[in-house]
């Protein structure tokens, strides 16, 4: 398949924040502040800065590696792959996020790349830390590579190259959050002898079904972001954008940035956030055996008129609520247009886990509906919660009020999306409580016909007293926040006129997981 690239961006312009290339050693002694108020480093560091790693097709890639420069003898690396670009340059910083997610200045040097570790932290532990630009990233020649088999065995050569240089005790790590993540899921499917585990936070594992082309609407605003924003280099990049437009439904290019989690074999420790939350308080720690638990009972809760949840079917023959779908969204949890449906619990409830919505909708307007779905949590007074990710103490503020309704520092609720011509399942990955679509072919839509639609919400884990209710919206339109301000209102769906739900005969309903704690 001819894959379409397009230029990136170059390192000239300001906000690549390029240093130049520069291969050299230098030792930076302990209490080294590389800037105004950065967290000192320490111990005695050796910073050997763009080394070349070669691959196998003789591309070279550029890396810094940050090491203890005492030691009593060799020692493990953890490997930061990424593409935002090493050691502090690029364009992302926490200071792109308000109050810097909660992070002060003085808790990290500044030598960190982008959602890495910080090279003062592990260091001092006794670990190396290795900064990689991947493929055709800044100084890294080639041309860029989003995901999959190829970035796989960028990684494969970097981790063999890293485990036997001569101070290194051949053991290494991948670490990371985000796309430092998912890259890990490709490299470790490689199986490269050096490496010894995996540390993926917050990492995609499907970049077609979990972000690009969820639930088979193409997600386009944060990824064109990124794409003209975030990456640089000399070359060109992979166009993922033109890609989807091209080929929207699924294909061995987006079944190659699927990961090959059955291939990995070394350990993991993965850790997710159901609510991008960085901290919460208090603390919860509940471990559980297995995933979902195994207390895990789904309860069934049925759409019914008056904006209800009820637990037995709907007590009319027939009924339907509509909405408008094309009405425009800005993202900011205030769009108009929403269907909703609530239960209050009389009872502590715990769900923990992914939910699931079976809805029979059509349209009468057009032959597609893009679906979308969230659960809230509303308390005893009727209000729609929202969940602040951050201490307001930490973001420096005084009120929730002041917090930026932005997807990083408020979470809303989990969130389920479909395309209803994309509403045939795959029966190898679907799982009795969690529907996944096959995405290879288009299941035609008639006019006003009654479609049944499957879909899968994210896991989650919120806890309801007795007197608070479960909301289920349902809309045409994105409802969780915008990633960033500019992004917001930019999201658009394929939809035209009103869309349909009904219940009664048609039983639509929601599946929620709960757990006895």
């Amino acid at each position: 398949m001819d894959v379409i690239h397009k230029p990136i961006t170059p390192i000239s312009i300001r906000k690549a924040h390029d240093d130049g290339l520069n291969p050299s050693t230098t030792v930076l002694p302990a209490g080294y502040r590389k800037g105004d108020g950065c967290r000192p480093l320490q111990v005695d560091t050796i910073w050997e800065r763009d080394i070349s790693i070669p691959l196998r097709d003789g591309t070279k890639l550029r890396a810094d590696i940050f090491r203890p420069q005492q030691t009593t003898g060799e020692i493990p690396i953890l490997l930061v792959w990424g593409p935002y670009g090493k050691t502090g340059t690029g364009m992302f910083s926490l200071d792109m996020i308000q109050g810097r997610v909660g992070v002060p200045v003085d808790r990290l040097s500044g030598f960190e790349s982008f959602e890495g570790p910080d090279p003062a932290e592990w260091n001092a532990h006794g670990y190396a830390v290795a900064q990689v630009d991947a493929r055709g990233i800044f100084h890294s020649e080639g041309d860029h590579r989003w995901h999959g088999t190829a970035e796989g065995r960028d990684g494969y050569d970097t981790v063999e190259y890293l485990g036997a240089l001569d101070w290194s005790n051949g053991c290494v790590a991948l670490i990371g959050n985000s796309w430092l993540a998912t890259a890990q899921w490709f490299i470790a499917a490689e199986r490269p002898p050096h490496l010894s585990c995996i540390l993926p936070l917050e990492g995609l594992s499907d970049v077609y079904r979990e972000s690009l082309c969820r639930g088979g609407v193409p997600y386009t605003p944060f990824w064109e972001f990124l794409r003209d924003n975030g990456l640089y280099g000399k070359n060109r990049q992979e166009d993922v954008i033109a890609m989807i437009r091209k080929y929207p439904l699924m294909n061995e290019y987006w079944e190659d940035k699927r990961a090959k989690a059955h291939l990995i074999q070394a350990p993991a420790y993965i850790l997710a956030s159901m609510s991008t939350g960085l901290h919460t308080s208090p603390l919860i720690n509940i471990p559980f055996s297995s995933w979902p638990p195994p207390t895990t009972t789904y309860d069934k809760y049925y759409l019914s008129a008056g904006s209800r949840l009820t637990q037995q079917p709907a007590d009319v023959i027939s009924g339907s609520v509509s909405y408008q779908s094309d009405t425009p969204a800005s993202q900011v949890d205030n769009d108009p247009e929403e269907a909703t449906f609530s239960f209050t619990f009389c009872e502590r409830k715990t769900i923990v886990g992914a939910s699931k919505a079976v809805l029979y909708m059509s349209c009468p307007d057009h032959n597609d509906l893009d679906v979308f779905v969230q659960l809230r949590k509303v308390d005893r007074r009727g209000k729609i919660l929202r969940n602040i990710n951050i201490p307001l103490q930490q973001l420096g503020l005084a009120s929730e009020q002041e917090v930026e309704s932005i997807n990083t520092l408020k979470y809303l609720g989990p969130t389920g999306v479909l395309r209803a011509s994309h509403r045939a399942l795959d029966d190898r990955l679907s799982k009795p409580h969690w529907p996944a679509h096959d995405h290879s072919r288009i299941s035609p839509v008639p006019l006003g016909s009654v479609v049944k639609l499957e879909i899968g919400l994210w896991p989650a884990a919120i806890q309801f007293d007795a007197g608070e209710a479960l909301m289920m919206k349902i809309a045409g339109h994105h409802m969780t926040l915008a990633e960033f301000v500019p992004l917001r209102g930019r999201f658009t769906t394929g939809n035209k006129g009103r869309h349909q739900v009904y219940f009664g005969d048609f039983a639509s309903h929601l599946l929620i997981p709960t757990v006895a704690l």
